[in-house]
């Protein structure tokens, strides 16, 4: 009875809702309908439509080596119209999976709201949203359009810029709007390109590592508060290597059995995406922590002086 009591002091205007969670419980509902539905379907004919592909690579490979006779500019021609068939026949599967993930996020919030309550938005909540829309596009052009393919058989790795304002979104937003913001961004990014496959595995490790910057920065270290400029700079560099250090290992783990068991490609492939994942990935960290956190020192006092600095509670 005193805990609730002292529950309701704690949040005195919040209101319980329970929109959040019935929405986000029908998504959750729909999503997994529409992946297995997916799976069985378009997926299907994809993997089909993959092994063909690889066929056509090695006999490309074999002509352009001179072991075998062919058409270079037929086959290449076939192996592009290959790509974008099984493309197109992925993304369903990927969006339902993508919509899994998304609904999970949705009723982890309905239940807190439900349990908790809400409160109205402030000032103070507006410009948290609108900083969050600007990272999560910046997160989008990020990897969208800065970053280097790397090719695995049928699958891709790539080195990117992504990351580096994810882990920004979540020093200057907080772990949960910062997480959202890099997860939306850049699960955005791999839907509109050939890495639909990672989407769903994406909007999880970006959302995790929005979470744990923001855990270490703002709940653990209080960075949002008055402190010295070496203490900022401590544990901003702190911050963010936590988070990246979960991703360098969190990667290429769960991408193994990502793409092993939800997508079901041929364990070579993966073994050999898992080792160029650990690499692309750990250089990704390492331009994310400097960047990241050369950008968010230089920021602070800027947007302190503006009157945009938002303080994560």
């Amino acid at each position: 009875m005193t805990d609730k009591k002292n529950l309701k002091n704690k949040h005195p205007e919040n209101k319980k809702s329970y929109g959040l969670l019935i929405i986000g419980a029908a998504l959750l509902i729909a999503g997994i309908i529409f992946s297995v539905y997916a799976y069985n379907t378009s997926y299907q004919e994809s993997v089909a439509t993959g092994a063909e592909l690889s066929e056509v690579k090695a006999l490309l490979s074999a002509v352009k080596e001179g072991t075998q006779e062919g058409d270079p500019e037929a086959l290449s021609a076939r192996a592009d119209s290959l790509t974008e068939t099984k493309l197109g026949l992925e993304r369903p599967y990927s969006y339902g999976l993508t919509l899994v993930f998304f609904a999970i996020l949705l009723t982890a919030k309905g239940i807190y709201n439900a349990l908790i309550g809400t409160r109205k938005m402030d000032k103070t909540d507006i410009k948290r949203l609108a900083q969050a829309g600007l990272l999560t596009a910046l997160c989008y052009i990020g990897f969208a359009f800065f970053k280097i393919d790397i090719p695995a058989g049928t699958e891709k790795a790539s080195f990117h810029f992504g990351n580096v304002f994810c882990v920004l979104a979540a020093l200057l937003l907080g772990g949960y709007w910062g997480g959202l913001a890099g997860a939306i961004g850049m699960t955005i990014g791999d839907l509109t390109t050939t890495y639909v496959t990672s989407a769903p595995k994406t909007f999880l490790l970006k959302l995790c590592i929005g979470l744990i910057v923001g855990l270490v920065a703002h709940s653990i270290f209080k960075l949002c508060h008055n402190h010295s400029a070496k203490y900022v700079t401590g544990v901003t560099i702190l911050a963010c290597v936590c988070g990246m250090g979960f991703n360098v290992v969190a990667d290429p783990l769960v991408g193994y059995f990502y793409k092993t068991y939800l997508f079901g490609v041929p364990q070579d492939i993966t073994k050999v995406l898992v080792k160029i994942s650990a690499l692309t990935t750990s250089v990704n960290a390492v331009v994310a922590v400097i960047a990241a956190s050369i950008i968010y020192l230089a920021l602070r006092p800027a947007l302190r002086k503006a009157g945009l600095f938002v303080e994560v509670n």
